[in-house]
């Protein structure tokens, strides 16, 4: 079975140049919950929302999002893929996640991410530091999770005897997912046993990315199975193949004007080799087609990767109505066939 889960942007309205009515953005954000609150319907595992910063999108504090929804919804799981570390407090981050345990009812998922270069740099922060501090703050979310009481030194952050409140609801941890886009850091997460989700490469590439979290795995003494591996695509459905294929390319465009920005991406040809820590934008990004063939685009991926876990992206940054025919369409065709794969 193929568990199929949400990966979440809040697009922005307007733009650098155009700013636009504070009341339509509001009712951008009324519909978009009432949007996530009908998922939990269409059969959806669960959402992970995305952090981004300064435009593209309204995601600079998506556990907000979790806590709105919180009390909206029963089943679906809730979580941030990922929680940019960086920018904040080590026990900032663990406080939070210990309350959102318990206002979604002990459905929360912990995702954690180093973060994207044109975003860091606003903060003048390099990649370089960026990564000391995503360690530094996962070495605190591990000793935090299974200590009463913290105390840590390091380079960044040092304090003593910190009881960091409320524990969270699921012991001894909620699920804890990073984002990765290399081998490295996938047999970095596998040997903290992290789950990891990845995108944006090809088919090869991610097989070769899960196969180092397997094998670091073995040697750190566990099975990682499926469950342990999601793979996050662009999906786009419509009623037609022509249709699908006419919203696809608005999809392609505004992916590829936000990842040309990032210094980690190095080439767009398919299969090509990167170096460690870059990624291809790859064909296999885009899953085009009618409910039906997105499914059976889905399944042959999963099961070419050895992924447990499915994360679409419907109709990236598309309008609002277009977004909601695309979640009905996945709900209601794609999912009852990868739950059945």
């Amino acid at each position: 079975m193929l568990k199929p889960w949400l990966f979440e942007f809040l697009p922005e309205l307007g733009g650098p140049n155009v700013e636009p009515d504070p009341r339509d953005v509001t009712a951008l954000v009324a519909r978009y919950l009432d949007l996530w609150v009908r998922d939990e319907a269409l059969g959806f595992e669960g959402i992970f929302f995305s952090e981004h910063h300064f435009g593209r999108s309204y995601s600079p504090s998506p556990n907000l999002l979790i806590a709105a929804l919180a009390s909206r919804t029963k089943t679906l799981r809730l979580g941030v893929m990922g929680v940019v570390l960086p920018y904040y407090h080590p026990a900032r981050v663990v406080e939070e996640f210990g309350m959102l345990d318990h206002l979604t009812g002990g459905r929360l998922e912990i995702g954690t991410a180093i973060g994207v270069p044109q975003e860091l740099a606003r903060f003048n922060m390099t990649m370089a530091e960026a990564r000391e501090r995503n360690d530094e703050i996962v070495a605190v979310i591990d000793a935090a999770l299974s200590n009463r009481v913290v105390s840590h030194r390091g380079k960044y952050f040092s304090f003593s005897g910190l009881r960091l409140l409320p524990r969270p609801s699921q012991q001894p941890s909620p699920p804890r997912w990073t984002t990765v886009v290399s081998a490295d850091s996938a047999r970095r997460a596998a040997r903290r046993r992290i789950r990891i989700s990845t995108g944006f490469n090809s088919v090869t590439r991610i097989k070769g990315i899960f196969d180092a979290y397997r094998e670091e795995a073995d040697a750190a003494g566990f099975h990682a199975g499926p469950e342990y591996l999601a793979l996050r695509r662009r999906v786009t459905v419509a009623p037609t193949s022509d249709q699908a294929r006419i919203y696809a390319q608005g999809v392609a465009d505004r992916l590829k004007s936000f990842v040309a920005e990032d210094e980690r991406l190095t080439t767009n040809v398919p299969d090509a080799p990167a170096p460690t820590g870059g990624f291809t934008l790859s064909d296999d990004e885009f899953v085009t087609g009618t409910p039906k063939d997105a499914a059976h685009n889905i399944i042959e991926q999963c099961r070419a990767v050895g992924a447990g876990h499915f994360l679409a992206v419907l109709n990236y940054s598309a309008p609002v109505d277009e977004v909601a025919q695309a979640h009905e369409l996945f709900g209601r065709e794609t999912i009852p066939l990868l739950r059945a794969a």
